[in-house]
């Protein structure tokens, strides 16, 4: 083999290795189907014919059959008016059309044999193409399911290799830091809010206890007053 030879080989080989991975099985399937759907079609077409031929050899074999009958008749008859002339003219052409007839009869039992097995054939052919389409059905609902889990497992892979994940967690983590100084702001501001409000609470407190204690020392004033008196 030349070199040119091995080169037109191999730029063969990888064309046709391209075009089969190139194609869509379902698409491939489904042109198929219709193919299989036309010869079938055609078949019938041809089964039809062979039907057609076969009855119209039945037809001729009846009719020369007939007509053998009819000069044996005629021949009868004949023989009856002491005819013989007739007689013998009539079995001549009995005997013609017999001998017609008998050819029709062998052709008539060949062709309905055919027919008988033309139409086992189609039969075959229909219940092959019935199940082809059903096997079609099956076989493109797998690509579709392979096709979708090679989707999600390149999508998968495609988030592996990304940040897309590690930004979400970096972006949770700050959003969980911006509620933490926003709980502590508040804290925050509860408490300064709180310390204020114990101040005058507790000035409050300060006041009556002095106004108390003024009370109990004009009371006990009073009382001392009195008792001196």
């Amino acid at each position: 083999m030349s070199v040119f030879s091995r080169i037109s080989t191999v730029f063969k080989a990888n064309v046709n290795d391209a075009l089969t991975k190139a194609e869509d099985p379902e698409k491939v399937l489904n042109q198929v189907i219709i193919e299989m759907n036309e010869q079938l079609v055609d078949t019938k077409r041809k089964v039809a014919a062979a039907i057609a031929d076969e009855k119209r050899l039945q037809r001729q074999y009846q009719e020369t059959a007939g007509q053998a009958k009819q000069w044996e008749e005629k021949a009868t008859i004949a023989v009856q008016k002491e005819r013989d002339d007739l007689a013998r003219e009539a079995l001549a052409r009995r005997n013609e059309a017999q001998q017609l007839a008998d050819e029709y009869k062998i052709q008539w039992d060949k062709q309905r044999q055919a027919v008988d097995q033309l139409k086992e054939h189609l039969r075959a052919l229909e219940l092959k193409i019935g199940e082809a389409g059903r096997k079609k059905n099956l076989l493109i609902a797998r690509q579709r399911r392979a096709k979708a889990q090679k989707q999600i497992h390149e999508t998968m892979a495609g988030m592996k290799d990304s940040s897309a994940f590690d930004t979400f967690d970096r972006m949770e983590q700050k959003v969980g830091d911006m509620e933490a100084r926003a709980d502590a702001a508040a804290e925050m501001a509860d408490f300064e809010k709180d310390s204020l409000e114990d101040e005058f609470a507790a000035l409050e407190t300060k006041d009556s206890v002095d106004d108390d204690l003024v009370a109990l020392k004009a009371k006990l004033g009073n009382g001392t007053d009195s008792d001196k008196a």
